[in-house]
């Protein structure tokens, strides 16, 4: 135990203290009633604070930084609603493997259980969707409990923890030393388990069609250089979840793209087709399996992955090994794993590549196709920028078309679909690293909910360039009701939508509209030739879908709308 000099503070100001010795280099938050304690000592702690404009577009830009960073993103807001707010942030974070310490503002200890104006049952609400969730009932304790609070949230498989700080503990005086203690009964694997390293090698030998299936996990531990080098070596293709993209050039030959429900069809083919699949850092989600009795039915399965509680959830490994992806692979690229000759199966998948390409059918009537928007977009930023979507149509396209060669690039709600997402954390995103550029990929529903936040475009200048894919819709939504309800658009359509343009311009940011299909490449160029912010209206084909798709409860391999067949 390390023991601190004695000093006079009260709660709050010991709790900006704590702050300072984990780096915390920004807050994102919106201030309230109860929180005013800490707001006030934040006033002159030369800690910066970001004002959100709500609570939910404060923890999405925490996300987007913590995704960009690997670092915690803190988030503070008030009690009540203030912590209500954060909620689904905090089930996204958690799906997604984002570290947040989320400090929310709350009532009283005296009048806890009373229904006190603005109290809300922070810590039995947050628990099933954080890593943990703290209640301060001791100011003494806020030391040892921050500290905690970080540690959990970055280490392991990261995710959101919650520190709930009734306002009596932020005023309270604390004269007797803070006792920073050591984490002794919480122990993260790291390392691999030698002896299954060399079963994997063993079991990869022997193998005439292995893929690699490298998901987030492989991008939470920037591990793109050690999984590149181990697939050149044993020339295994590669293959990525959603969140997996970016973990691997898509210029390498033994890079093979997105699997899942709107995959590529190399990809998916590769899945069903292979005798030994080694998934790092992939937790088997429903989107990207589909049927479970055809996912890799033939094949023996290695699954690597900090969580252990990911080990033979959804698929019985042959061998299952607890580890940092970084780590494993590092181990892997140690040993010689000569691969059974494998030149006849890189050959099959090239085949499917070149024969079923992801594409799409030419505009008509000069109609824009959203797909050509992408592909515009990525070859002017040469697959290099930070890239922000929402959630929709406009996901599986950035997804599909946006040709991503840099680790944690995409910052995109995978596991929970969260709506709204996508600009919020793109600002978090441009904060991370103001040198990068940062593209936010929007649909007009997401858009909409979360489109406040533009405010901290004008007031930090951040040189964000906002595209929003406009087809007067719920894309998906509409999508899925062309497809599996007979073409009954049950409130998929909006009617009255504002002009973006203007609204772009009322927040003092440059707004931008196209309308015409033969003018996307030069206007997309334009808008990347604008400094500072810009709103982009996309007037996109408002029928397009999204292909290929994986129908709900077919296989991998049943694949629909698939070019070239």
């Amino acid at each position: 135990m390390l023991q601190q000099t004695v000093r006079v503070k009260n709660g709050a100001e010991w709790l900006i203290e704590c702050l300072k010795k984990e780096a915390v280099e920004m807050i994102y938050g919106y201030p309230g009633g109860a929180v005013l304690p800490l707001y006030d000592a934040l006033y002159e702690s030369g800690v910066k604070h970001i004002l959100a404009r709500h609570e939910q577009g404060a923890i999405h830009a925490a996300e987007g930084y913590a995704r960009i960073t690997g670092k915690a993103g803190v988030v503070v807001v008030t009690s009540g609603p203030g912590a209500t707010n954060v909620v689904t942030g905090l089930a996204d974070a958690l799906a997604d493997s984002l570290p947040l310490v989320v400090i929310t503002g709350q009532v009283a200890t005296g009048v806890i259980g009373t229904d006190a104006f603005q109290e809300a049952d922070v810590v039995n609400m947050t628990s099933p969707i954080t890593k943990h969730s703290f209640q301060v009932r001791d100011a003494k304790d806020i030391p040892n409990i921050v500290k905690q609070a970080f540690y959990i949230a970055q280490t392991g498989r990261p995710g959101p923890v919650v520190i709930d700080l009734p306002k009596d503990m932020m005023i309270a005086t604390v004269t007797e030393p803070a006792i920073l203690q050591e984490l002794e009964n919480y122990q993260v694997p790291h390392q691999p388990n030698k002896v299954q390293i060399d079963a994997v090698a063993t079991l990869l030998k022997t193998s005439k069609r292995p893929i690699i299936l490298a998901g987030a996990g492989v991008n939470g531990a920037f591990a793109k250089d050690e999984l590149t080098e181990f697939s050149n070596k044993t020339n295994i293709p590669v293959i990525n979840t959603l969140l997996g993209l970016g973990n691997i050039s898509p210029d390498s030959p033994l890079a093979f793209g997105m699997a899942g429900m709107h995959g590529n069809y190399a990809a998916n083919r590769a899945i069903y087709e292979c005798d030994v699949l080694l998934a790092i850092g992939a937790r088997f989600d429903d989107r990207l399996v589909g049927a479970q009795e055809h996912f890799a039915a033939g094949a023996k399965i290695v699954h690597i992955d900090i969580d252990p509680s990911e080990i033979d959830k959804v698929f019985k490994a042959t061998i299952g090994i607890v580890a940092d992806a970084k780590a494993a692979l590092i181990a892997l690229n140690q040993l010689s794993i000569n691969t059974a000759d494998e030149g006849e199966w890189l050959e099959r998948l090239q085949s499917y590549k070149v024969k079923h390409p992801l594409g799409y059918e030419a505009s008509q009537n000069n109609v824009i196709k959203p797909q050509a928007v992408i592909e515009a977009i990525s070859e002017e930023t040469k697959g290099t920028a930070i890239v922000s979507t929402d959630v929709g149509q406009h996901q599986m396209w950035t997804a599909q078309f946006y040709k991503f060669k840099e680790e944690r690039a995409l910052i995109s709600s995978g596991g929970l679909g969260t709506m709204g997402f996508g600009l919020p954390a793109a600002i978090g995103g441009q904060m991370a690293n103001p040198d990068r550029m940062v593209v936010a990929i929007v649909g007009d529903g997401g858009f909409q909910m979360t489109l406040q936040e533009l405010a901290l475009l004008k007031e930090f200048n951040l040189n964000i360039k906002v595209f929003i894919l406009n087809n007067a819709s719920l894309g998906m939504v509409k999508q899925w009701q062309h497809q599996f309800y007979e073409q009954r658009y049950s409130e998929s359509v909006f009617d009255g939508q504002p002009d973006f343009v203007k609204l772009a311009e009322a927040y003092g940011i440059t707004g931008k509209r196209i309308t015409q299909a033969d003018k996307v490449a030069t206007q997309v160029a334009a808008v990347f030739a604008t400094p500072g912010p810009v709103v982009v209206d996309v007037h996109i084909n408002q029928t397009e879908t999204v292909t290929p798709m994986v129908p709900p409860g077919k296989g991998i391999h049943q694949m629909e709308g698939v070019v070239g067949k």
